[in-house]
């Protein structure tokens, strides 16, 4: 089929799409099920003519327009499905179809009777006022279409000129809380000449509120606070702001409250009867436990509650967030009670604070069953073990063991090939510590968000794959992790050995690496012994913003201290194994942008591996490959690149990996159905080598590498429970960098990608 063929056919499927869209608009057309004597209501807007210059006018619009009330019925393409599909299910004998699409798509009809333009007028003004434009004037009319019995209302206002702020001032007092307000007013949010403005009045209320807060005024309300204007200064619509405490403010309300005790349960219960527990103070605090759950000295640097210091609902927050960050506690409770003070001092409350601690079970054990499934084309089962256990050396220690087992087979007509089946093992220790281990003692108060962790971890794993080789390998790490604040995570492992071993390679398995230099030698180097660091900005954790931002950077170094004890001509070797030499650097971006139920989101990827010293090439496990359900879905797991390289056989996964990777994702998410959400995506990427491996055609980086970039898109579905997202995305090849140039733009739909996964792509 010649070209022009394919672009006639493209053509007459898009205009029968619109045809068909134009059919099924029109046959939900509903002026035959307006009442005669009623008007559909389709809009409204507001018409602003101000006396002077207003420089948010769109702002003070878009507010206006959202009190407008009732909202219009809402359409598509100029018809009203969700209309039509309620006045079809209001018939007497509506039938099942109907009523299901008017429970999922309906729309209840508004009339022109159901507006009530006055009262919108009476509305719309009490707003402008709110925002200094008094004496304002408002008409109304609503405009109807005899033709398609449709209406709109129009409402005009003319804004007056707006009363702007002469001076702002405090009322004097010989309550000490005036002086703590006083102080305050540095920071205040209201400025001479600005505006009057009600809502600006009230952020100012609830911003010293949180200042007192701070002060120790514990009993405080911002409903305590009053504005008072005065206009009869001024001709020119100048006003002086003046604030003050209203009458009769209790008197608890205006004192400053200090901590006297603080009480710390680590091992609270329902059945709890504090009576017979035993109290140890240590660091002016007292820790109420039977037998020693908690040892006080490794609790006590979560806890920044200090006897004698005044009531800070700051401190006390982060207390708990400290408190909980530990891994030992399931809830975290911080509850005052007021004392009684001495009669002849009444400037000053005391407090209680009691600090309730419910641990998580000590130990408990987890079992999965899992069904395998991966873009590649390996499926399989799988059995997963996890032991934990909490608190274990009672300093809020958690050690985490994890096993995990698979048998996997190639899907697809592969079951007779070389690597067509796998077993996999692995066994994986981590013991985290909630404190940082260091040889100098650090001050709690040093990290003011988090404590830092440190983590310890070993793991062995195995893999078999069968007619090809076997691996083994031993991974070991020591390190920490910790919160610098709400957004950003650190963690850096000073010690990372990862120790790999091929073994039991068969002859077709040499014969790939015979014929790959570059994968042979990226095999060689077993011993890898360095450095990592991670910086994460996880700006999603703002669920409820509609711009959100990610990024993490990884930087990844290894053998520059084994080069000062190795020995031998180069490569040289440690303990008798050669060792790796390398750097590596990668970058994670992400852009999601929240509307309406629906999101947005964007990625970008960079990422390289520089081998040097010892090396020649990075090692086969720090390599990249692109393709797969977290990659370019619309080409299978490592199958796409390097470069332009085209496979020739099944089992050239194992060399389509390079040291340099570039990726770009964008994705549109919307809800379907209760749980279930969908997805329209679209992915580009690949991986290149910066060094030419001879082996492998076209696999090197260049300036034209934007025509090497492997792209594809489809459709998704994903059932989100809870933030726990099962997914599937079907995609295709748009563009196919192992094809010839010139051939490489096409829409592969006959040999779609069914990728299976957990948790969004990005």
């Amino acid at each position: 089929m010649t070209r022009r063929t394919n672009h006639t056919l493209h053509l007459l499927t898009r205009v029968s799409a619109l045809l068909l869209l134009g059919l099924l608009l029109y046959s939900c057309s509903v002026e035959r099920f307006i009442p005669e004597d009623k008007f559909l209501y389709v809009d409204h807007r507001v018409e602003l003519t101000p006396d002077s210059v207003v420089n948010d006018i769109d702002n003070i619009q878009l507010d206006l327009e959202a009190a407008l009330r009732p909202d219009p019925v809402s359409g598509l393409l100029g018809g009203y499905p969700g209309l039509y599909f309620h006045y079809k299910a209001s018939r007497e004998k509506p039938g099942f179809i109907n009523r299901f699409l008017n429970k999922k798509f309906g729309q209840e009809p508004v009339y022109d009777t159901d507006v009530q333009t006055y009262e919108m007028e009476q509305i719309l003004l009490n707003r402008l006022e709110n925002k200094g434009f008094f004496y304002s004037v408002a008409t109304s009319e609503i405009v109807r279409d005899t033709t398609h019995k449709e209406a709109e209302a129009i409402y005009r206002l003319r804004m007056s000129k707006p009363y702007r702020l002469k001076t702002y001032q405090l009322d004097t007092d010989t309550l000490p809380v005036y002086n703590s307000i006083k102080n305050s007013l540095t920071e205040s949010l209201i400025k001479k000449d600005m505006r009057f403005d009600l809502s600006a009045m009230k952020a100012e209320r609830q911003r010293i509120d949180g200042y007192l807060k701070e002060q120790g005024y514990y009993n405080f309300n911002p409903a305590f606070l009053i504005f008072e204007t005065d206009t009869n200064q001024y001709k020119n619509r100048r006003f002086d702001l003046y604030l003050r405490l209203k009458k009769d403010v209790p008197p608890k309300s205006v004192i400053p409250y200090k901590i006297a005790k603080v009480n710390v349960y680590p091992n609270n219960t329902v059945e709890l009867d504090s009576s017979a527990l035993d109290t140890t103070r240590f660091a002016q605090k007292s820790f109420i436990q039977g037998e020693t759950f908690f040892k006080p000295k490794r609790l006590d640097p979560f806890i920044l509650l200090e006897e004698g210091d005044l009531y800070s609902p700051s401190t006390s927050k982060s207390t708990s967030r400290r408190l909980g960050s530990i891994g030992a506690y399931k809830f975290v409770n911080i509850r005052y009670n007021e004392l009684e003070t001495d009669a002849a001092d009444d400037s000053l409350g005391l407090l209680e604070a009691n600090i309730f601690l419910s641990p998580l079970n000590k130990r408990a054990v987890r079992a999965e069953v899992k069904g395998v499934t991966k873009s590649n084309g390996f499926t399989g089962p799988g059995l997963g073990l996890t032991f934990v256990n909490r608190n274990l050396f009672k300093g809020g220690e958690t050690l985490n063991i994890s096993l995990d087992g698979s048998y996997e087979v190639q899907a697809g007509g592969a079951g007779n090939n070389a690597g067509s089946s796998s077993i996999q093992l692995g066994l994986n220790g981590t013991l985290i510590f909630p404190r940082m281990l260091f040889p100098v003692t650090i001050s709690k108060d040093y990290f003011k968000y988090d404590i830092p962790k440190t983590k310890m971890e070993l793991g062995v794993a195995y893999l078999n794959r069968t007619q090809l080789f076997t691996l083994g390998s031993v991974e070991g790490k020591f390190g920490y992790v910790w919160q610098a604040n709400k957004y950003v995570t650190h963690e850096i492992n000073p010690v990372a050995i990862n120790y790999v071993s091929l073994a039991n390679t068969t002859p077709e398995f040499d014969a790939i690496l015979e014929a790959n230099p570059f994968l042979q030698t990226s095999f060689e180097q077993q011993f890898i012994s360095g450095l990592t660091y991670s910086f994460i900005y996880n700006g999603m954790v703002d669920a409820g913003k509609a711009h959100q931002i990610y990024f993490n950077a990884n930087f990844d170094t290894a053998g520059n201290s084994l080069s000062l004890i190795a020995s031998g001509d180069k490569p040289q070797s440690i303990f008798g194994l050669d060792y790796a030499q390398y750097a590596r650097l990668d970058a994670d971006v992400r852009y999601h942008f929240n509307f309406s139920n629906q999101t947005l989101a964007t990625r970008l990827f960079a990422g390289l591996g520089v081998p040097y010293g010892n090396s020649e090439v990075v090692p086969y496990t720090k390599q990249y490959f692109s393709g797969g359900p977290y990659s370019v879905r619309a080409f299978r797991t490592r199958s796409l690149g390097p470069g332009t390289y085209e496979p020739d056989n099944d089992n050239s996964y194992y060399d389509q990996t390079g040291n340099l990777r570039l990726e770009a994702n964008l994705e549109y998410r919307f809800p379907l159905i209760n749980v279930l959400k969908g997805a329209l995506f679209v992915d580009a990427g690949n991986v290149w080598n910066t060094t030419d491996n001879e082996a492998l055609d076209g696999d090197t980086f260049g300036s034209d590498f934007m025509s090497e970039l492997g792209i594809g898109g489809g459709f998704g579905l994903r059932v989100d429970i809870q933030s726990f997202v099962i997914r599937l995305d079907l995609a295709a090849p748009f563009h196919d960098p192992s094809l010839q140039q010139g051939e490489r733009w096409s829409w592969d739909v006959s040999n779609p990608i069914l990728n299976f996964a957990i948790g969004y792509p990005f």
